[in-house]
Order: C-alpha cells, then sequence, then structure tokens
C-alpha cells in the first residue's frame, strides 16, 4: 500500500499539467504586480511633469512681472520729460494724472490786462448766456428719465390673459408630442396656438374647449409651426390640467387680478423677462382656484378660474 502511494506521488510530481498550472498561476502575479508598478510609475511620470510646469510658470510669472515694472518706470520718466503732473497714491506709487498742465502762450505776457469791472461785466453776460441751456438741458433730462413701458413695474397686470375657446386641435405633422390648435380670442380670426399636451391630453378633449390664453408672448416659431399664444395650464411634473373659465365667459374677456390694475404690454419683450419674472408666482390654491400672489384669475362678473383637480400646483 505504501508503495502504492510513494508512486502515486512520483507521477504527480512528474505531470507536466501541474506543473503548467503552478507556472500560469505564478505568471499572472508577476503580471499584477508589473501592472501595479507601471501604474506607480504613470503616476510619479504626471507629479514631476506638474511640478515642473509650475516651476516653469513662476518663472514666467517672475518675468513678466519685472518686465512690467520696467515699463511703468519708462513710462513715468517720458511723462515726466513731458510735465504731466504725477499725483501720489496712498501706496506710495506715483500715478499720471490724465491731463497735463496747459502752457501759456508766448504773447500772453504782453496782452493789456482787464479792468475789474469789465471782467464782473463779462462774468454777468456769460451766466445770462448759460442759464437758459441749463434749463433746458434739465428738461431733456427729466424726459429722458420718464419710464416707459418695458421699464414699469413687473407685476402679472402686464400680462394679456385672455378667455379663449379652441376650435379644433390636430397633431404636429413634425412633432409627436405637440397639438397645433385654432384658437378663438375675440379676434376677427383665430389664432394659430402650438402646445406640448399630446401626453396630457386626449386629442377629443381639445376640440371646442374654453380656455385661458396668454396672448402677449412674442409669437415663436415651433417646429415649423409659429404659435401665437399659450394654453395656461396648471402643472406638475406628473401631471397637466388645461385652467377652466368660468361659466358664462367668451371669448376676448380679460382676465384681471385685484390688487394689480395696471394695462398689459402690447408685445413682452423677450429680452426684460417679465413672462419669466411673474411665472413663478402663478399657482393653484387650496381650492384649485388660479392666483397670481394670492388674487385670483378673475373674470369680471363672471367668476374666477379653476385647474380641475390640481391645488397647490404651478401654472404655466
Amino acid at each position: 500500500m505504501r508503495s502504492f502511494v510513494r508512486s502515486l506521488i512520483n507521477m504527480s510530481s512528474h505531470n507536466p499539467l501541474l506543473k503548467l498550472e503552478q507556472r500560469a498561476a505564478e505568471a499572472d502575479q508577476i503580471i499584477e504586480y508589473l501592472k501595479q508598478q507601471v501604474q506607480l510609475l504613470k503616476e510619479k511620470t504626471i507629479a514631476q511633469t506638474s511640478v515642473r510646469e509650475e516651476k516653469k510658470l513662476m518663472v514666467e510669472n517672475a518675468k513678466l512681472k519685472n518686465d512690467i515694472e520696467e515699463l511703468k518706470k519708462q513710462l513715468l520718466e517720458k511723462e515726466k520729460r513731458r510735465g504731466v503732473l504725477q499725483v501720489a497714491m496712498p501706496s506710495g506709487e506715483p500715478t499720471v494724472e490724465c491731463s497735463s498742465k496747459p502752457t501759456p502762450p508766448e504773447s500772453s505776457a504782453s496782452a493789456p490786462t482787464a479792468s475789474p469791472a469789465a471782467a464782473t461785466q463779462t462774468l454777468k453776460e456769460e451766466g445770462k448766456k448759460k442759464k437758459p441751456e441749463k434749463k433746458g438741458g434739465e428738461k431733456a433730462e427729466k424726459k429722458a428719465a420718464a419710464p416707459t413701458q418695458e421699464d414699469a413695474k413687473v407685476d402679472v397686470s402686464r400680462l394679456d390673459l385672455r378667455i379663449g375657446r379652441i376650435i379644433t386641435a390636430d397633431k404636429h405633422p413634425d412633432a409627436d408630442s405637440l397639438y397645433v390648435e385654432q384658437v378663438d380670442v375675440g379676434e376677427a380670426l383665430p389664432r394659430t396656438v402650438v402646445s406640448g399636451l399630446v401626453k396630457h391630453i386626449p386629442l377629443d378633449q381639445m376640440q371646442n374647449r374654453m380656455a385661458v390664453l396668454l396672448c402677449n408672448l412674442k409669437p415663436a416659431k415651433m417646429r415649423g409651426v409659429v404659435s401665437q399664444a399659450m394654453v395656461m395650464c396648471a402643472s406638475s411634473p406628473d401631471k397637466v390640467e388645461i385652467l377652466d373659465p368660468p361659466g358664462g365667459a367668451v371669448p376676448g374677456e380679460r382676465v384681471t387680478f385685484q390688487g394689480f390694475p395696471g394695462e398689459p404690454d402690447k408685445e413682452l419683450n423677450p429680452k426684460k423677462k417679465v413672462w419669466e419674472q411673474v411665472q413663478p408666482d402663478l399657482r393653484t390654491d387650496g381650492q384649485c382656484v388660479a392666483t397670481y400672489k394670492g388674487a385670483a384669475f378673475e373674470v369680471a362678473g363672471k367668476g374666477v378660474c379653476k385647474a380641475q383637480t390640481m391645488s397647490n400646483s404651478g401654472i404655466k
């Protein structure tokens, strides 16, 4: 039995497959070690390069600073030769005054000196001449300071919000998420409006529907179709509802807000960002009523505008 075991051990020690597996394992360890060394060398090289670049930049900065100081000295010397007044600053470095001292003309020494009475008379005449110019200048300044409509206070009264009726709505021919609507807002012809409501409102619910429209945005082309207004909706990341006008409201009636009596702009200037400043304060309250800073979207004599179910939500 012992002799049989010895023979098995001898056979395994001479087995070439076992030797190959051992060598492969050793080779894997060597390769892993070499990878680690290569990574260390890379990191060391990057660090050395950064140090060299930093030293190089420090040397260049010092050289530039010296060049600037030298140029300053040369400039001061040239200005001194030209007679420019030098003014000392708190840091102790002189600076050059913008205007130099005027050199009197050579003939001034021989010019006759005016009498005090003549000088006083001349000053009075100059004062009389200058006074009308000052008044005219003040009027021009006051006229220029008068605020324009675009510079007036920014609040919801700057928005032209009207009741509208969506006559028809169809899918945009080149955009799956957009509707193209024809909307009556009380004008001679309907307005074309593009809305991204496909994912939120079924097409059949868009037909012959009352809504609130923002009518003084600058017209914008959306996938080839010019949109002339915007349908106002209660909005959250998961849900969108078109605001409903009060019963009895008709297309073209203006939506107003108690406490904000101003008149809307003819067209909102995109550069003034009036809509962007007003929009964050447009919200539905706890009863789903659309509001601006607590003031309801109201149609005079008809009632308020509301969302169907969305309370305490943003409006856009």
